[in-house]
């Protein structure tokens, strides 16, 4: 079979409702890639909060963070790395409207350090970090982050999207992480994972045909729409089933995409 590239949302996809791999997942993605096929994880997390997945699937392909603001090879210096940023101001001006659009926090991020409003804000589990001293306050952010990571309740996320979407239209984009939490990622007007994985296969010369997307959130859309063959969750948003080849038979709790990939791989 010809080479393919897998690219692989996180939250709500290869993770599970718990935000953990299961060992049947790493098992069959491992069999993939014993297979000569390239899994690349595509995610809206930034790297410091996905590190740990990556390192678990023994990966050292490409890896896009921050719903394609950054693409890069962890730990390696690559050719083809990219990395976007937003203007610093408008990460203040949304602060200045916390109360107003309902943020549990506001967290400025770039590859290494996060700055977050208020350390009472700070969930270590959440942000893969042991202490709050790990955190840096908002007024500490000197330099345009690559993106602005907002949390806030379900019932608040759309109007959140709208609100900000309206206000900086030539400026930002706005996506979801998916998942349980109600996590909205800011990155660059343009950036999306589309961009940063067509960096990807370039790199590994594989073609827009070959490239297989697995996803659940509005965040995946185009990512689905581009691949060659585009996978939506069976627990996805009807938004990404629209524009999927298919969809997967059982849920991110069930190892919907492994089963599926590995009948689609004949692995």
């Amino acid at each position: 079979m010809t080479k393919k590239l897998i690219a692989l949302d996180l939250d709500g996809t290869t993770l599970n409702s718990t935000s953990l791999i299961s060992t049947k997942t790493a098992r069959i993605l491992q069999k993939a890639r014993d297979k000569g096929h390239v899994v690349s994880i595509a995610t809206g997390r930034p790297y410091r909060m996905s590190a740990h997945y990556y390192q678990q699937l023994k990966l050292d392909t490409p890896m896009v963070n921050f719903n394609g603001a950054l693409v890069h090879k962890p730990q390696q210096k690559w050719a083809y790395e990219k990395e976007y940023s937003i203007q610093r101001e408008i990460a203040f001006e949304i602060l200045a409207q916390k109360e107003k659009l309902h943020l549990d926090f506001i967290a400025a991020e770039n590859r290494e350090n996060f700055f977050i409003d208020s350390l009472q804000n700070f969930q270590k589990d959440f942000f893969a970090a042991d202490t709050a001293s790990d955190a840096n306050l908002f007024s500490q952010l000197k330099n345009n982050p690559t993106s602005v990571m907002l949390k806030t309740k379900n019932e608040y996320s759309s109007f959140v999207v709208e609100t900000l979407t309206k206000q900086f239209a030539d400026d930002i984009e706005v996506r979801t992480w998916g998942g349980p939490n109600a996590v909205l990622e800011v990155v660059p007007k343009g950036v999306q994972k589309t961009m940063a994985v067509s960096v990807v296969a370039e790199s590994m010369q594989i073609k827009q045909k070959d490239i297989i997307a697995f996803g659940d959130e509005h965040n995946d859309v185009e990512l689905l729409d581009y691949a060659g063959w585009g996978v939506a969750m069976k627990n996805g948003t009807e938004q990404v089933k629209s524009v999927a080849n298919d969809i997967t038979d059982k849920t991110n709790d069930e190892d919907g995409m492994v089963e599926y990939l590995e009948d689609l791989l004949a692995i």
